[in-house]
């Protein structure tokens, strides 16, 4: 790989982390009915389940970005990853619920740097007006791994047991690992070696930022709100509220992987170009996300236009809060981004949390008949969604003080 220029070759290594790591936040969309049947988990336990590995993600940002800043994305990218191989042996050879999340966590521990990683690679390696469209192309990666959630994950699964498809997805991690250790290039990945409490100073200096908390607190809630419903609970949503049969759940939640792959690709490359016309890329992120939220009011009140249109606007408007990373990365200067991406990443991610496991105790709050819960059930968690989307979009769009420069 090494006759590909060094951006291409950063570019193309860090996609693939951040693929492997998508492919193991969906996995339990497939997984979730035999988790059922074997070991007997609820909806609250598989929503708790499925959201460790948003939770360990979220707990080892705040070290991971000071450790990306100070060792650079290749070193901390590929051994963090065999972690996450370790804990995907722990999850496939369980036998019980608690051993479960133990591998569950591993792997959110794992991969928590494949994101953040690669876009601290892209900005030592890209212009910064190009950061836009190549983060939308590394997500528009990643985001094609959902694809496999669909109606791939249903027929591999007809083939293999869940089991054998965790240890294969083991020694994918510990392949794409080892290419990123050997073929990443070494030069500017390691920042200045400043001391651990200079580099806590300027974590502290992040979470005071109100630049920071102003543009991460709309955009991580939008992102939130969209991974809960889409690496676990859009499937249950079409079958309870929509009554539709799997095969079309499969057909709906690979659409919405493509759609993923279409908005982060044409929100990049629109982002820039439309500063031409007097519209910043705060302000279409706002308005991307704005959209978002009337998709959701249009999919939960069952406006009268065919699913899939819904569902593709719904995936394609949710990829605008990813221009978030593009903002905050021109807040700060290159050698604080690790921990810029990451105590980001960590709101995110503390956000898909708390909807998934929140969206699982509020379908609880109604009785299961035979695995299914009522339309209202999944409609009020939604609801709930759709407000507090709704407040932080009030804070994001009001004008911003003038303060001190970062």
């Amino acid at each position: 790989m090494k006759f590909i220029s060094v951006p291409a070759r950063v570019f193309v290594l860090f996609a693939c982390g951040y693929f492997v790591s998508y492919v193991y936040r969906g996995v339990n969309l497939g997984f979730a009915p035999y988790l059922t049947k074997e070991l007997g988990t609820s909806a609250a336990d598989l929503g708790f389940l499925t959201s460790l590995y948003f939770l360990g993600f979220a707990g080892a940002q705040i070290p991971a970005g000071i450790l990306l800043d100070r060792y650079g994305p290749r070193r901390v990218c590929s051994l963090l990853m065999l972690i996450a191989a370790a804990g995907s042996v722990v999850f496939g050879a369980a036998q019980s619920k608690e051993v479960l999340m133990i591998g569950r966590l591993m792997i959110g521990i794992g991969l928590c740097v494949c994101l953040g990683g690669a876009y601290k690679a892209i900005a030592q390696w890209y212009e910064t007006r190009r950061l836009p469209l190549v983060n939308g192309l590394v997500v528009a990666i990643g985001g094609s791994a959902g694809i496999m959630m669909g109606s791939p994950m249903l027929w591999l699964l007809s083939l293999t047991d869940w089991r054998s498809i965790c240890f294969g997805l083991t020694f994918l991690t510990i392949i794409v690992a080892a290419m990123i250790w050997f073929l990443a290039p070494r030069s500017k990945e390691v920042a200045q070696h400043v001391d651990f409490a200079s580099q806590l100073r300027g974590v502290k200096q992040i979470w005071s930022s109100s630049s920071f908390w102003k543009i991460a607190c709309f955009t991580s809630i939008t992102q939130g709100v969209f991974y809960a419903l889409q690496s676990l609970w859009v499937a249950p949503f079409l079958r309870d509220v929509n009554g539709l049969p799997s095969s079309e759940i499969g057909f709906l939640v690979s659409l919405l992987a493509v759609a993923m792959v279409i908005g982060s690709v044409g929100i990049g490359l629109f982002a820039r170009s439309l500063e031409r016309y007097g519209i910043s890329v705060q302000h279409f992120c706002g308005l991307g996300m704005l959209i978002f939220i009337l998709m959701q009011i249009a999919i939960i009140t069952q406006v009268p236009l065919p699913l899939w249109l819904l569902w593709l606007a719904y995936g394609i408007s949710a990829m605008s809060g990813l221009l978030g990373y593009s903002l905050l990365a021109e807040q700060f200067p290159v050698p604080m981004i690790g921990r810029v991406n990451t105590s980001f990443t960590l709101l995110m991610f503390l956000a898909i949390f708390g909807c998934q496991v929140g969206i699982g105790a509020v379908l609880e709050q109604w009785p299961e008949q035979q695995g299914h819960y009522p339309a209202i059930a999944h409609i009020s968690a939604w609801v709930l969604l759709i407000v507090l989307q709704l407040l932080a979009a009030v804070w994001y769009f009001l004008p911003q003080r003038k303060t001190m420069r970062e």
